[in-house]
């Protein structure tokens, strides 16, 4: 099988390319290169087929049986951007992609995400719940899987994995989500700083169940008419942030917990969530995974938010990790695309300008 990969130089692509190669399949990408320096172990990159989604054509689909589209921009736009300016492209080339995908007949697999749901009760919310994004990011996927639902038929049933927030090691690293910054925290400087109070709750996924997850979309041949929405983790990787830090805490007994100030904003920009006011998160919400099986039946959601933590430790511990890699800029996607902007590398719809 062979499949184009977008997105292949990120964080997810970066795990998943290998992770499907070993299993036979023969993988073509598609990336920017925003992250491409990013780098920490060793990387194995798909010939490119070009640096750019929005420059795809038919002629770039050439015996290619199945897109996975992770193509997008993963966090909150920069402060001095309007979010239609970062999202609304990343949309209109989504869109244009999947329609070459139904005229030739390729199956198209989109990764969404848990954060649409937003704001949620005490209940684990389903597929089939309200879902309350709260930023431009989980907006934007909610638009597209609009989009991709507009197109699904008998013919073309394209496959959107709302993944929960994944979590561990990849050759190309992220600092900026919660587990693997706790982690960076915890082995460079013996502590951990929270953003939030730490009760709003959260779904995790570790990197090698996501790509598992992909791999069996690949597969399945389980899809109903249309568009395929479902939630991809496991009910118990369900927790509130403070959770996470008492499992730190257990693996980790000498750890030190603060939470962050305004005063700190100086020194902590890198771990600043930008999206918490006063404190408090929102965003919280958890979520039913019980889907999974009914679309993906030999998928197994393996590695619980304990074990994947410990997993990350080993990982970095063999890189000789230390808090100069940990503060870099290129493992964190907001501060590197500021940073591009800021020296005019990229536009405004953040495209490169050389």
């Amino acid at each position: 099988m062979k499949v184009m990969i977008t997105g292949c130089q990120g964080n997810l692509g970066s795990r998943l390319v290998p992770y499907l190669e070993e299993r036979g399949i023969q993988c073509i990408g598609v990336d920017a290169g925003f992250f491409q320096t990013g780098v920490l172990g060793v990387v194995k990159d798909p010939v490119l087929v070009t640096n750019d989604a929005r420059q795809l054509e038919d002629k770039h689909f050439h015996d290619v049986e199945a897109v996975i589209h992770l193509a997008a921009i993963s966090n909150d736009p920069l402060n001095q951007l309007a979010s239609n300016l970062v999202y609304d492209p990343t949309r209109t080339y989504t869109r244009k992609i999947s329609e070459i995908c139904k005229q030739r007949g390729i199956r198209f697999i989109f990764p969404s995400s848990c954060s649409v749901y937003g704001v949620g009760s005490n209940d684990l919310l389903t597929e089939d719940d309200e879902i309350k994004p709260q930023t431009g990011y989980s907006l934007n996927k909610v638009q597209i899987e609009d989009d991709l639902r507009a197109l699904g038929d008998n013919t073309f049933r394209p496959i959107a994995l709302r993944l929960a927030t994944v979590f561990g090691y990849s050759p190309r690293m992220r600092f900026d989500v919660v587990i693997n910054m706790f982690v960076g925290m915890a082995l460079t400087e013996g502590r951990i700083m929270l953003n939030s109070n730490g009760q709003a709750w959260r779904p995790h996924l570790y990197i090698d169940d996501a790509c598992e997850a992909f791999y069996q979309s690949l597969m399945t041949s389980s899809l109903d008419s249309g568009l395929n929405v479902m939630n991809i983790g496991r009910n118990d990787n369900n927790l509130r942030i403070i959770d996470i830090v008492e499992m730190m805490k257990t693996i980790c007994p000498q750890l030190k917990v603060s939470f962050m100030n305004q005063e700190d904003s100086d020194e902590t920009d890198l771990v600043r969530d930008r999206k918490i006011q006063d404190g408090v998160d929102k965003r919280t919400y958890k979520v039913d995974f019980s889907k999974i099986p009914n679309i993906l039946p030999k998928c197994e959601i393996k590695v619980s938010v304990y074990d994947g933590i410990e997993r990350l430790m080993t990982n970095l511990n063999a890189l000789s990790f230390n808090q100069k890699i940990f503060k870099s800029r290129c493992f964190y996607r907001l501060q590197q695309l500021e940073y591009l902007h800021k020296q005019k590398l990229v536009n405004d719809e953040l495209a490169w300008c050389v």
